[in-house]
């Protein structure tokens, strides 16, 4: 087998992130060597690779599904937005400057086709099949002279595609016909049928249109796939904050002690790797929720300063939304806070940044005696050490260098050396994204925070993230099998669009 396909989508969030990764796990089962692959990603959520590379946490879930390691192959293309109208542009796992949106797209997106078409040529060159995901909608016909990600990439390598809907949304019919009939004749060619995603009921209430849709368009539905809670694991989340995911959907696991843990994250402007706090959730008794009023801090028992690429932009919203001296009168009263990586730079003294909102000197919240400095130079590492008796791993992505000035070390080396962090009473700070994810860590961490919270409550002896992780993979894994046509899916990957599709008029406008 030496095939691929593209998953595009209706729209964003109409699931191609989760049915791309459920296909990966369903071929890997069949042992197919698979690899991931998304040109061009705009998420805040990223990830570090073994190489230093940042990319897209999608594509790094993704690459779990396929039980390999991630590399930026997989992600040539990062957008990562610091506000409405421009991003960083990371460029095989680096970055390589600011863009406006008028800017990229007026002419760097295009000249970037012949790098992503190499690296998903690379990666065909290794693996049995790639699964390629695309962006927003491949009917975007106000950018796809310049697209390199939807059926720019799919013509450039002869992919065929499957358009996946959300039906929980409405309109999915109309959606489906309507990507297919504005795209050109050549883009249509490679179009061979639909996914429909989310649907609630009985399946035989939705064939009739399914069958009318095979009509109108002379395409098929290569499944339908059920609705179902908790599976929107490392989501894109472009310039928003998508509170639909597996920590907002997931139903609370009883606690193992007497009481519930209560976790409130400041929904910062800009949020980044807002991902870490899945391994709170996971945590039986473990309550996360999103807040953006002072007054929802009162009965929080620890409350997250999260990652952002706004530091500046942050400290400001914190400020204006009286957030800021809610978190110091908390640290104040040795009530528990933790901030991570922004959220760190946050709770420092001071803040000197001529790079990322170029604001000069800034005051921090003053409640840990760090003092940051922006460098040019991004920091890309996955680090390894100690903290509160346990082992601990994570990822650094920030421009922000930190001079700690007193407080506890939070990490330290096997010797005891500080490698990052720190700590003052009940306050923590740390720059490691995905440290939570360590589970004695995690058990350690969540005991001093309901020993400070005055809360009986007590970590599960056996929770192993790692292993939940690998739960919901399967989980999308047995969506494909049980609910797609895998028979005619395998066909499309291993050899391309049936010939003859036809054309659905009016075609992409001249």
């Amino acid at each position: 087998m030496n095939g691929g396909l593209l998953v595009a989508g209706t729209t964003s969030d109409a699931g191609k992130s989760v049915v791309t990764a459920g296909i990966c796990r369903w071929l890997v089962r069949q042992g197919v060597k698979v690899a991931p692959f998304k040109a061009q990603n705009m998420s805040l959520n990223s990830f570090v690779t073994r190489q230093g590379a940042e990319i897209g946490r999608a594509q790094a879930m993704q690459a779990q599904a396929c039980r390999i390691e991630p590399t930026a192959l997989m992600n040539p293309v990062l957008l990562k937005p610091g506000g409405e109208q421009s991003s960083q542009v990371v460029l095989l796992g680096k970055p390589v400057g600011e863009l406006s949106a008028r800017g990229y797209h007026g002419g760097r997106q295009q000249k970037l086709l012949g790098t992503v078409l190499d690296c998903l040529a690379e990666l065909r060159g290794t693996y049995d099949a790639v699964i390629c995901e695309g962006a927003g909608s491949p009917a975007e016909i106000n950018l796809r002279r310049t697209d390199i990600v939807n059926m720019g990439i799919a013509r450039g390598a002869r992919l065929p595609v499957l358009v996946v809907g959300d039906i929980d949304r409405g309109g999915v019919f109309a959606s489906f016909f309507g990507t297919v009939a504005l795209l050109s004749p050549e883009d249509q060619e490679l179009v061979a049928g639909f996914l429909v995603n989310k649907f609630r009921g009985d399946v035989s209430l939705l064939e009739p249109g399914l069958e009318m849709l095979h009509g109108l368009t002379g395409r098929r539905a290569y499944g339908v796939l059920p609705f179902r809670h908790g599976l929107g694991i490392d989501e894109e989340d472009g310039l928003r904050v998508s509170l639909r995911g597996t920590v907002r959907e997931s139903a609370v696991t009883p606690p193992v002690g007497e009481d519930v843990l209560r976790v409130a994250v400041c929904a910062i402007p800009l949020m980044s790797n807002f991902t870490d706090v899945d391994a709170l959730a996971a945590e039986p008794g473990v309550v996360v929720r999103f807040v953006d009023r002072p007054e929802e801090l009162a009965d929080a028992d620890l409350v997250v300063v999260p990652g952002t690429r706004g530091t500046v932009r942050a400290l400001a919203w914190l400020r204006e939304r009286g957030l800021a001296d809610a978190l110091v009168r908390r640290a104040a009263q040795h009530r528990p806070v933790l901030g991570v990586c922004g959220g760190f730079q946050i709770l420092g003294e001071h803040i000197e940044d001529e790079v990322e909102s170029r604001a000069g000197a800034v005051d921090g919240l003053g409640v840990l005696p760090v003092r940051v400095r922006f460098a040019r130079e991004k920091t890309l590492t996955r680090p390894a050490g100690q903290a509160l008796g346990e082992r601990v791993e994570g990822y650094e992505i920030h421009h922000g260098v930190a001079s700690v000035e007193g407080g506890e070390a939070f990490i330290s080396d096997d010797d005891g050396h500080s490698l990052d962090g720190c700590r003052v009473g009940q306050t923590w700070g740390t720059h490691w994204h995905g440290s939570l994810e360590s589970d004695g860590f995690r058990r350690a961490f969540l005991r001093e925070v309901a020993a400070a919270a005055g809360r009986r409550f007590v970590p599960a002896p056996d929770t192993s993230f790692a292993a939940l992780r690998e739960e919901q993979l399967d989980r999308l894994g047995d969506l494909i099998e049980q609910h797609a046509d895998t028979d005619a899916l395998w066909r499309l990957i291993e050899s391309g669009a049936p010939q003859g599709l036809p054309f659905i008029p009016p075609g992409a406008p001249a």
